[in-house]
């Protein structure tokens, strides 16, 4: 789910209230992984005060998702970019196994998460001994998966963009690859459960091909 991050706190602050709603529609399809775009690496561009805002209202919608005792959650994205306040938060976030998996997806930026995956890569390569060029060799997509950090989810079916942007703006670059994309005009503290059957029944009348 990408998530546009609305330019005020008080924007944020209902985007965020959307969240646990959101969650509760995608139990109720049996859809078994979901990622929110809660930040991107691009949001670091803006001032201090409005950085700090944002992570504010983060911190607090990732402590309500733990409180639901509902979810098995993973932070995802560049999270050396966070305070150490966040950090903390994050690396202690509650797993439920056989539940939905809720990745949160904050200091997120696509072509970030391909350029760590490939760090991470030649980082174990070496550590293995392995010549720069044999692990050149041995560098296919199958390798950087490993890396991603999604690394052992399956790729999403479905992607939905709402505000009526057409476009992804950086979100799972790699993992969208045989994607289906929906377009939704609301944006995120507006999206209905009507809207998000409406994208399942676009989905499920699409034919996927799947690159073939």
């Amino acid at each position: 789910m990408s998530n546009p991050n609305p330019s005020d706190p008080k924007g944020h602050r209902r985007g965020a209230d959307k969240i646990i709603d959101f969650l509760g529609w995608c139990e109720e399809a049996e859809v078994k992984v979901v990622t929110l775009w809660m930040l991107s690496t691009d949001n670091f561009k803006r001032t201090p005060e409005e950085l700090d805002a944002l992570l504010a209202v983060i911190g607090d919608s990732v402590d309500e998702l733990a409180r639901t005792g509902r979810w098995t959650i993973k932070a995802v994205g560049a999270l050396d970019l966070l305070p150490a306040w966040l950090q903390e938060k994050l690396s202690v976030l509650p797993t439920h196994p056989g539940t939905l998996e809720v990745n949160v997806a904050i200091g997120y930026g696509g072509r970030r998460e391909i350029v760590d995956a490939v760090k991470s890569y030649m980082t174990e390569a070496a550590a293995q001994g392995k010549e720069i060029t044999a692990a050149a060799a041995d560098l296919d997509a199958d390798a950087i998966s490993q890396y991603l950090y999604t690394a052992g989810q399956p790729d999403p079916e479905l992607l939905i963009r709402t505000s009526g942007e057409q476009r992804l703006g950086g979100f799972l670059l790699w993992q969208s690859a045989h994607s289906e994309f929906y377009f939704c005009e609301a944006y995120w503290p507006d999206f209905r459960r009507v809207d998000f059957l409406r994208a399942l029944r676009s989905y499920s009348q699409r034919h996927r091909r799947l690159g073939r």
